[in-house]
């Protein structure tokens, strides 16, 4: 089981190490990269700490004119292309433009996504938040998965979150058809499939070399923050009233820069090396939740349950196939 992997290695590094700093001493150099969302937030922070290294890394993107502008000043080689992870269709083209090139793919990175989203609909009538963060990006790693397979010792971190201890995936009913939509259990659910899909991307790609992590930034103030009122985050105890941040989340919440170092590690880090579908956090494997756990640190059960995850996997497989 994948709960007994919950084990930290001593990567040498703290929780607010800067991306950058993950990356001293590592080439990057002819490696082939995809970071999802690489344009806003900790994603402009991955692909700036990426590129930076040597690698060359494509970013696609819902709006590439919008990815154009943040991108124009990073340093490095960075493509953009078109792609919307709530169209399948546009997951496909972007998929099989990069297959046509021949490259390898040496990692692949699910960062982008929302958060706690009224209700709406994408592809087969998902609820958003589940089908943009969840199933788009597996459609897009299963479509890649042949360059992935070239690369002889590709990884695939998919982001997930601290979200994921309010919700496992609701598995009778994914997409609120039947029971009241809760933004915040949607937006748990999105982050427990994201941690299950890294384990069943590593439970079928070990054998052919390819690992899989998933990862929990930390706290940040980012674009994914746009659905949420101040008073909301008042409530969420994020910031004070008046619209200050409290000085307690100030010390604890991370830069942008900072919480994309828990991605650069899952995607370079040599201590991980033969290892796989683990739960990240603070630069780190995460440890497994105990009864003395903050509610938002460590992993919970239900993400790292090998039967769950190939059951998402099934079902997830499924709703792709009809789409």
């Amino acid at each position: 089981m994948a709960a007994a992997d919950q084990v930290p290695v001593g990567s040498g590094f703290v929780p607010k190490t800067a991306a950058a700093d993950v990356l001293n001493g590592i080439s990057l150099a002819g490696k082939n990269i995809i970071v999802t969302g690489g344009y806003s937030g900790i994603g402009l922070e991955t692909v700036r700490a990426l590129a930076g290294a040597g690698a060359r890394v494509t970013v696609p993107a819902r709006r590439a004119d919008v990815a154009s502008e943040a991108l124009a000043a990073v340093a490095g080689e960075i493509e953009i292309a078109a792609m919307d992870l709530g169209d399948l269709a546009s997951v496909r083209r972007f998929a099989d433009h990069y297959l046509e090139t021949g490259r390898a793919l040496n990692v692949l990175i699910n960062n982008a996504g929302i958060m706690a989203t009224p209700l709406a609909r994408v592809g087969k009538g998902w609820e958003s938040q589940f089908g943009t963060n969840h199933l788009g990006h597996m459609a897009l790693a299963m479509k890649l998965a042949p360059a992935l397979q070239a690369a002889e010792g590709a990884r695939v971190v998919a982001l997930s979150s601290t979200g994921h201890v309010r919700s496992d995936v609701i598995w009778d009913d994914p997409h609120y058809n039947t029971h009241p939509y809760d933004k915040w259990e949607a937006y748990g659910q999105a982050k427990s499939a994201n941690a299950l899909f890294a384990l069943g991307v590593d439970l079928l790609g070990r054998e052919v070399g390819v690992r899989a992590f998933s990862v929990h930034p930390g706290g940040i103030f980012t674009p994914l923050q746009r659905h949420l009122s101040d008073e909301e985050m008042a409530a969420l105890g994020w910031k004070n009233p008046d619209g200050t941040i409290p000085a307690a989340v100030q010390a604890m919440f991370k830069t942008p820069e900072q919480g994309a170092s828990t991605t650069v590690w899952a995607a370079t880090s040599p201590k991980l090396a033969g290892k796989g579908g683990v739960y990240c956090e603070d630069l780190d494997i995460a440890r497994m939740a105990s009864e003395t756990s903050q509610r938002w640190e460590h992993a919970r059960p239900w993400i790292v349950d090998d039967d769950k995850a190939r059951r998402l996997w099934d079902m997830s497989e499924k709703m792709l196939a009809d789409a």
